[in-house]
């Protein structure tokens, strides 16, 4: 009966070693890939989140503004006065022809 309680032990130290090199082989692969990651994600030139998040509120309060000039502008223009109408100050038909000229008077 000993020697079989002995083949089990010995058999428990083996998987015992065994499990804590695969354990360790596990994290260094993943300490390594993590590092392998961080250096191509680190020549992406990517923003970090921070950065995103302070552009975004930015942008956030940009817009709002916007919205806000936007109802301001249209409140000046319902309270605004009509334009006069536009005056044309081109030549009429008949001074192109020799006629009067753009002051009225006749052309020679």
């Amino acid at each position: 009966m000993q020697s079989q309680s002995k083949i089990f032990d010995d058999f428990a130290k083996v998987a015992t070693g065994a499990a804590g090199t695969f354990a360790g082989a596990a994290r260094e692969f993943e300490t390594t890939t993590r590092e392998k990651l961080r250096e191509w994600l680190g020549g992406l030139d990517m923003v970090t989140r921070d950065e995103f998040e302070a552009v975004r509120a930015l942008a956030t309060r940009a817009m709002a503004e916007v919205e806000m000039l936007k109802s301001e502008l249209a409140a000046m223009r319902a309270h605004a006065p009509a334009p006069a109408p536009a005056v044309d100050h081109a030549p009429s038909a008949e001074a192109a022809r020799g006629g009067a000229g753009p002051d009225g008077q006749p052309t020679a």
